[in-house]
């Protein structure tokens, strides 16, 4: 870090898995106030548009004060970014009032997928793996902190709550290749949540959450509870040839506004940007549905995005991520964008209308993949009460959990029957 003051430029790559090696197509700069990407003049093929939102061009892109919101999607979050100032303002007696971009510079190196940074300047910080069974297993408040200590610097990740991303040693091919006669390490990245005191329990909350998700046939990434339940580990679900973004960042917005809008508007852009895609329309509207039967007041902008290729192909859904009951722990909660311009829980007419409209769906269907949400969110509620048998410690935020959850299904039922449905709607 002690050349992150020397000028204020990133250089940014994409890795091309065709050529197999990373190319360089564009530079971003700190002018005073003022941020500026510039693409590589002899850049002209559009796959290595670093962004949906930033296609190539001559043109330079700029944004007064603020990171250009695909770069803003690098910047850690509460926690974190409370973390990265401090060092900054102690270290390198910058303002309390902290240029973002610093931030990315401290991150940048050692930011790994489609787009990479500074690809060309050596050594990139070799961060030691971790015994991912220790992990499990001692999951103590030390431990969270030494992950944190050593792999700081990888942390180009959202969310308030505290994480860290982590490296762990990968035999799961069962094989190591040889290379000049030594072992090549397969190397894997997870991210390792915890929780603090004003969200207890939050690890148990999003697994019960996430695995409820699963069950309504919606991807989602590797998960597991730690053995004494004080870490969600996650299996990071990018690697270096796909890309992800955030719904936020190809709006245009930075952080700060991530709870602004609607769930109207991000399916109008899923139907710009995934077409008449029927399966993946199914896999959105239960994500929608799960958020208002879970309780989730966190479905903001940011926790919704998509993958693509390299070559800005293949784009689809990513996996459904960072779903908590928030109302578990914040009784007056509320959904955080708006439906039909409410944020209501009890919103079920306009949820099967949200299925028609703006998932490309029948009302056949809508009512189908609402009832099977419910059946999930019933299902996990079975798992929920016999879990807090076992495991007393939550016995509050599961019942509180099962509360929501069972009003949220008894109350919402379908005003037109199944079976009194004409299948050509």
């Amino acid at each position: 870090m002690n050349t992150l003051l020397n000028n204020n430029l990133l250089k940014v790559f994409i890795n091309d898995k065709d050529k197999n090696e990373p190319v360089f197509v564009g530079v971003l700069k700190k002018d005073h106030y003022l941020h500026v990407y510039e693409y590589n003049t002899d850049i002209t093929d559009n796959k290595y548009a670093i962004s949906i939102r930033m296609p190539i061009t001559q043109k330079i892109y700029t944004q007064d004060k603020q990171l250009l919101p695909y770069f803003d999607m690098f910047i850690p979050e509460g926690y974190l970014y409370e973390i990265f100032k401090s060092i900054l303002v102690k270290n390198y007696n910058l303002s309390p009032y902290i240029n973002d971009f610093y931030i990315l510079k401290m991150l940048a190196k050692n930011i790994t997928g489609r787009v990479e940074f500074d690809k060309d300047k050596k050594p990139v910080k070799y961060f030691d793996p971790v015994d991912l069974d220790y992990i499990k297993t001692y999951d103590t408040f030390d431990t969270f902190k030494y992950l944190l200590e050593n792999f700081l610097e990888k942390n180009a990740i959202s969310g308030v709550q505290p994480k860290t991303v982590i490296t762990v040693e990968d035999d799961s091919n069962g094989k190591h290749e040889a290379i000049d006669g030594k072992n090549t390490i397969h190397l894997t990245d997870y991210i390792v949540k915890t929780w603090g005191n004003e969200y207890p329990y939050l690890a148990e909350n999003e697994y019960f959450c996430m695995q409820t998700v699963k069950d309504a046939g919606i991807p989602i990434p590797e998960i597991e509870l730690s053995k004494n339940k004080k870490f969600l580990i996650v299996k990071k679900f990018t690697d270096k040839y796909t890309g992800f973004e955030e719904v936020l960042g190809i709006f245009g917005y930075t952080r700060e506004n991530k709870y602004k809008g609607s769930y109207e508007r991000i399916a109008k852009l899923f139907q710009n940007i995934l077409g008449n895609n029927t399966d993946e329309f199914k896999i959105f509207y239960k994500l929608i549905i799960l958020n208002y039967l879970l309780g989730n007041g966190d479905a903001h902008l940011k926790n919704f995005g998509v993958l693509y290729d390299y070559d800005l192909t293949n784009i689809r859904l990513a996996p459904a991520y960072d779903i908590v009951s928030t109302i578990a722990y914040i009784k007056n909660d509320q959904p955080a964008l708006t439906l039909e311009g409410r944020k209501v829980w009890d919103n079920y007419d306009a949820l099967i209308n949200f299925g028609i409209k703006y998932c490309n769906l029948s009302k056949k269907e809508s009512l189908e993949l609402y009832e099977e949400c419910k059946n999930s969110v019933n299902n996990t509620i079975k798992k929920l009460l016999v879990y807090i048998k076992d495991n007393e410690h939550f016995e509050e935020i599961g019942n509180r959990m099962i509360d929501f959850w069972s009003r949220q299904i008894q109350s919402q039922k379908p005003t037109i029957s199944l079976y009194n449905i004409d299948p050509k709607l």
